[in-house]
């Protein structure tokens, strides 16, 4: 068995991560030298996008690569910034890089660059007025419907909708109203399925709104890492560095249906994702001093809000980002700290599709007595 199997029976559920028993999992692809803080996969699952802390993009192609899993591309969106989110068009044939500077970036499939958003101009106070975000962004997504309309975070306190095709001009402002005066960072938006609803939570209307539909005052004690909407719109869920995993209710939002304590989170890109049939949900966590525990990938069950299973991930570093692909049938989760990163793959040799399983089967190439390298 490679990869995580169905998470077993009630019965059979250790809370250590030692007994993973023979749960395996291909080489990670290599190159991050930092923890890898975001990671996108297209809709087909063929191309892999991962950003990491040490400022680099990688781009893999499982189409193209051996066991070696060498990415075939790699970017510096913005020399000296942290890439903090990356997120594919609908249709796969761009993605929308988020670093921690105040310009979010366009590239095409290829990863070469299609344009760069203005930024604001700092002086002004007002933030409907300016025409870009002022201050390093905290994240952004991409319309799951709208193959032109992206949505992006930042530390100015504003999240702003952008048209791809007009890098110079912004369709929306929103300024969250708050009890207290000041900027205060938006640490991350998301969608829903539709694309109607963001965050927690506006409804898109026409000019510049402020006023959310819900709020919920402290709902944690520490930022807010991720939010996932499920795709019926009925929950949200939102990790956080307070350490906790917390499942609310759309409908009743006044206090959490039901919450995950002791899930040590460190990183501000650390998020949540679902399984393909959204009956399971997943999410990493981070590595404490003198603790003997690694960094685990943690499933939970939705019917029944319990945690199912534990992954170990790795023993010495966090699990920031997870992601389970629907086609693939895979779970990507990355990993790292302050001197290396990289994406594990695990998957099924029966039950997955494709991607990781085509590239471990296909063996490096023979060098050739022909072949030449130049040497300096």
């Amino acid at each position: 068995m490679i990869g995580p199997p169905p998470p077993p029976p009630q019965s059979e559920i250790s809370e250590s991560d030692d007994d993973d028993g023979e749960m395996i999992g291909p080489p990670r692809p290599p190159g991050h030298t930092k923890v890898v803080s975001a990671l996108a996969v297209d809709h087909t699952g063929s191309r892999v996008v991962s950003g990491s802390y040490d400022y680099s993009v990688r781009m893999y192609d499982f189409q193209g690569m051996n066991s070696k899993l060498q990415s075939f591309r790699q970017l510096e969106p913005s020399e000296g910034h942290q890439v903090r989110t990356i997120s594919w068009s609908p249709t796969a044939d761009r993605f929308l890089c988020v670093t921690g500077s105040a310009q979010a970036k366009i590239y095409d499939r290829d990863g070469l660059t299609l344009g760069e958003f203005v930024k604001g101009d700092m002086y002004i106070r007002d933030l409907k007025n300016t025409k870009g975000h002022i201050s390093g962004l905290t994240c952004g997504e991409w319309h799951p419907r709208t193959k032109d309309t992206i949505l992006t975070s930042s530390e100015d306190g504003s999240l702003r909708i952008w048209d791809v095709n007009d890098f110079k001009t912004q369709k929306q402002v929103i300024k969250p109203k708050l009890a207290r005066p000041g900027r205060i960072p938006v640490t991350t938006c998301a969608w829903d399925r539709d694309g109607k609803r963001l965050q927690v939570i506006w409804n898109l209307k026409p000019g510049w709104g402020s006023r959310p539909d819900i709020h919920v005052q402290n709902s944690h004690s520490d930022d807010i890492t991720a939010l996932k909407f499920s795709m019926d719109g009925r929950i949200l869920l939102s990790r956080s560095l307070d350490g906790s995993l917390k499942v609310w209710d759309l409908r009743q939002m006044k206090d959490p249906v039901k919450v995950f304590d002791d899930l040590p989170n460190n990183y501000a890109q650390t998020n949540i994702a679902f399984s393909p049939d959204e009956q399971l949900f997943l999410t990493g966590t981070s590595i404490e001093r003198e603790s003997p525990i690694g960094g685990l990938l943690c499933f939970f069950d939705r019917a029944k809000l319990q945690l199912v299973s534990k992954v170990g991930i790795s023993p010495t570093c966090s699990v920031v980002q997870c992601a389970w692909h629907p086609k693939l049938n895979q779970i990507f989760a990355t990993a790292g700290d302050k001197s290396q990163g990289g994406t594990h793959v695990l998957y099924d040799p029966n039950l997955s599709e494709k991607g990781a399983l085509v590239c471990v089967a296909r063996a490096p190439r023979k060098k050739s007595i022909d072949d030449f390298e130049a040497k300096p």
